[in-house]
């Protein structure tokens, strides 16, 4: 079962997560403070974002995907795909009852 990996600006972040747990897309989502270095346009900016870990399912993942590139305001969202090794069989079972799964 994959954990995503994206990242989104402080204003849009609650938003997002909330989206993603309402349209069970995800079972839950984590949102981390942090602050980004990065290369756009060929200039080095430094903002603060949030970092948000959505649980989800193989099955949701493309809807997840999907309603972020539909609704994050950036340009190119940052949207990074993890698929465990292993996971706590009680855990699993959860995730996949909270996203229809």
């Amino acid at each position: 079962m994959p954990t995503v990996y994206i990242t989104a600006p402080p204003d849009a972040a609650p938003r997002i997560a909330r989206e993603l747990v309402e349209e069970r897309f995800a079972a839950c989502v984590n949102r981390v403070d942090c602050a980004s270095t990065y290369r756009w346009d060929d200039e080095i900016h430094q903002d603060d974002e949030e970092i948000l870990l959505a649980k989800t399912t193989a099955e949701r993942y493309p809807a997840l995907v999907e309603h972020v590139e539909a609704t994050h305001p950036y340009e190119t969202p940052c949207i990074e795909r993890f698929d465990e090794a292993e996971t706590v069989p009680l855990f699993a079972e959860w995730r996949a009852n909270a996203t229809d799964g």
